[in-house]
């Protein structure tokens, strides 16, 4: 006899801190699994508070607040459906990661995360107690359901404990953000199935948070593998899965289909920016327009993120700006549709001259007078945010901050950069494929909206007279190559080198990469796409003589 339970997943998009709307929302799904007569609403890790909510864990009130909330919504499942929702929860002098099951309208058990990860954007464990005792299993319509919290999931322990507890099927409450690699290490990584042969589902939230952002992608697999893709990435939603306990298999709608290369990547950029803006409660976004590839995938993701009457393009002319330039800053604008206007720097410029002429008399010009104009265009767009609301969005990408070629308080001011993580080499990728596709869920026009001599034309910052980036860095394609190894892989310098790769540019460009981690401490958050950013990932010193010889 078949004993099938019916269980809504909601993958949505919480705001950290945000207790009372989250609360909404959860009622939001509660109403329609109770329309849609389901027997249990599962929600993602943490949800009530949002996640992940880092230090804040650590305010007694927020822990608080949080539980107070969760009680309240218990109060409502009298007559209704289950609900399993993530909570902060507080008890006997520690604070746990925890899932908890309303029923019978109270607080009917608890989920407390094991596997608490503590490595690249995780530090769960200097703010939450890893949970102890015996693994949490529940009955629910004669079905034995277990829980696994997140990270549990990727280990031996809880699986192994859950299945020697009786549980036919695992719900897997996740806060599992985003990465080019993220889809493979679930699928493949994943001890439940692998291990256990449990089915379980996956259940996954959606949006930005600062430097991280969650694609959903929830699905579930049976006991003999198969899987049923639930929900599509980075959107909320929520689906309906049944799951029969006499053959340990889920029954859903049509398989979703996820995105995948650099429409997962344009996506993850999007819901990032958008997030950041929007939670934030920023109108819009104010950026500076150079003609250049930087600015313009820039604008194209703001545009996409939040539609082209948000997005103000600032083109600030020096004496050195080519008339190429000029013109390609004005068509992508166009090609946006996005507000466009130029203020020229130069009265600014030679101010500062006229003012520093005493001390930097007898001394020729050099970087000095190139960050002044990088620093005069900071200084006119944070006017105009100050002004007018919108955030500064900067627009270097990872190539410059890995080598410190960018200016402080100049190129890297603003409140956000949609670039951080992505390489130059990436950049030019990204922009040929915009021009090609209008991404899921984009607010911005299709066809060409990065002008095509913007893609072709040399980069260069335009502080000099025909200065170009390869008179100071070697051709992207090998400073890409060198940044891989010396960041996202630590490969010692003799590793480089076997590549193919010249010793004088591997070691100065490993000397750059040092030299500049003072820099990249100041710079605003930027989203997070591949397997080490700069910020939560890669945590390196200051103050470092340390070299590979």
């Amino acid at each position: 006899m078949s004993i099938v339970l019916d269980i809504l997943a909601a993958q949505l998009n919480p705001v950290v801190g945000d207790i009372n709307g989250n609360l909404a929302l959860a009622r939001e799904a509660y109403a329609e699994a109770r329309e849609r007569d389901a027997d249990l609403l599962v929600l993602s890790e943490l949800f009530i508070l949002g996640y992940p909510a880092e230090d804040l864990v650590l305010k007694p009130s927020a822990v608080e607040l949080s539980m107070a909330a969760v009680r309240t919504l218990a109060e409502e499942t009298a007559d209704g459906p289950s609900i399993l929702i993530g909570c902060p929860w507080a008890e006997d002098s520690k604070v746990h990661n925890s899932s908890v099951l309303l029923q019978a309208g109270k607080v009917a058990g608890r989920c407390d995360k094991r596997e608490l990860p503590n490595y690249g954007v995780f530090d769960e464990k200097r703010i939450f107690a890893p949970g102890e005792g015996a693994p949490f299993v529940f009955t629910l319509k004669g079905v034995k359901v277990g829980v696994a919290i997140c990270e549990d999931i990727w280990f031996d322990r809880v699986p192994l404990a859950l299945k020697a507890a009786g549980a036919q099927m695992l719900v897997v409450p996740n806060g599992s953000p985003w990465r080019r690699t993220v889809h493979e290490e679930r699928h493949s990584t994943f001890s439940a199935w692998r291990k256990t042969g449990v089915p379980y589902l996956f259940v996954n939230q959606v949006g930005g948070q600062d430097e991280l952002v969650f694609d959903g992608s929830s699905y579930a697999v049976d006991d003999d593998g198969t899987e049923h893709q639930l929900l599509g990435d980075f959107e909320t939603g929520t689906a309906m899965v049944s799951f029969d306990g006499a053959t340990g298999s889920f029954q859903s709608g049509p398989k979703e289909t996820l995105t995948e290369g650099w429409e997962a990547e344009y996506r993850a950029a999007v819901l990032a920016l958008g997030d950041y803006v929007n939670k934030n409660r920023f109108p819009g976004v104010v950026l500076g327009m150079s003609g250049g590839i930087d600015s313009a995938l820039t604008a194209a993701i703001a545009v996409d993120a939040l539609g082209a009457e948000r997005v103000w393009c600032v083109m600030m002319p020096s004496k050195y700006t080519s008339s190429d330039s000029l013109e390609d800053a004005k068509a992508c604008a166009e090609m946006l549709g996005c507000k466009y206007d130029i203020i020229n720097i130069r009265p600014g410029v030679d101010a500062l001259d006229e003012m520093l002429a005493g001390q930097f008399a007898g001394t020729k010009p050099d970087t000095t007078e190139e960050n002044i104009q990088s620093r005069l265009r900071a200084v006119t767009l944070m006017a105009l945010s100050n002004k007018f609301g919108q955030m500064v969005v900067t627009t270097g990408n990872k190539s410059e901050m890995a080598v410190g070629y960018a200016t402080l308080y100049g190129d890297m001011c603003g409140g956000y950069n949609a670039l951080k993580d992505f390489y130059k080499t990436e950049v030019f990728q990204l922009a040929r494929w915009r021009n090609t596709t209008i991404p899921r869920g984009a607010l911005g026009p299709g066809g060409e909206v990065i002008p095509m001599r913007i893609i072709t034309k040399p980069p260069s910052a335009e502080l000099r007279e025909d200065q170009r980036d390869d008179d100071s860095l070697p051709p992207y394609d090998v400073l890409d190559d060198i940044l891989r190894g010396l960041v996202e892989l630590e490969e010692d310098i003799d590793d480089i080198l076997a590549r193919g790769h010249d010793v004088a540019t591997v070691r100065r460009i490993e000397h750059l990469l040092y030299i500049a981690e003072y820099k990249r401490r100041q710079a605003p958050p930027g989203v997070k796409v591949g397997g080490k950013n700069f910020g939560r990932d890669r945590r390196y010193p200051i103050t470092n003589r340390f070299r590979d010889d």
